[in-house]
């Protein structure tokens, strides 16, 4: 064990940092966001080692969505604000059914771009989490609700995409898979207490 900690201690710092970020978030803490910005940089390294073109812009991405929500939850939000402080918000019906279908066309046509122009491999299923955490992540930076959710889903795709590709030969993609499992539940305890300081302050 310590042998494998040892050889993938890129991976474990990125494990490490990654919980830390979640964590943070479910606290509504903003530190959330530097420490995000760390794990994400570490994790283009990981992704690019195993082929996962998708999830390398992913992170990218993620970088610059770190710098925007940390701006925001200090500076934006002016509605959202009570007494300073940046609280969640619900998403309207009409705005979810519009983040779900740029979601879906995002992922089909990200999905047909690098099978057919990359080596990438689970091509449609990793361009899904990608386009979908596009999503998620701003929903975050925003403090929507009903980011939680959209993490919980692309989680469950997440761990079953790490895993297949642990059991490929990318032994170090299984700390991933279970930083993944343990995001699950964590996605839930932070839909949980958003939700509880919702209502909390209205």
């Amino acid at each position: 064990m310590l042998d494998y900690l040892v050889n993938n201690w890129l991976e474990v710092v990125g494990v490490a940092s990654g919980l830390l970020c979640v964590w943070l978030l479910i606290k509504e803490n903003v530190l959330t966001f530097p420490v995000g910005l760390l794990y994400a940089l570490i994790t283009v390294i990981v992704v690019a080692r195993a082929n996962l073109f998708a999830d390398v812009l992913l992170n990218l991405y993620y970088v610059l969505m770190n710098a925007y929500g940390w701006y925001y939850w200090v500076y934006g939000g002016k509605a959202q604000r009570q007494q300073g402080v940046l609280k969640p918000v619900v998403t309207s019906k009409q705005s979810n059914l519009y983040l779900l279908l740029v979601t879906i066309a995002g992922s089909i046509l990200m999905g047909w771009l690098f099978a057919k122009f990359s080596s990438a491999d689970l091509a449609y299923a990793d361009s899904f989490t990608t386009v979908a955490s596009f999503t998620a992540m701003w929903m975050t930076a925003r403090k929507h609700l009903y980011s939680w959710v959209a993490w919980f889903v692309i989680d469950v795709v997440q761990i079953t995409l790490y895993l297949f590709k642990g059991f490929d030969g990318q032994p170090g993609l299984f700390l991933y898979a279970g930083l993944y499992g343990i995001y699950l539940i964590m996605a839930v305890i932070g839909f949980r207490s958003w939700r509880k300081s919702m209502r909390t302050t209205s």
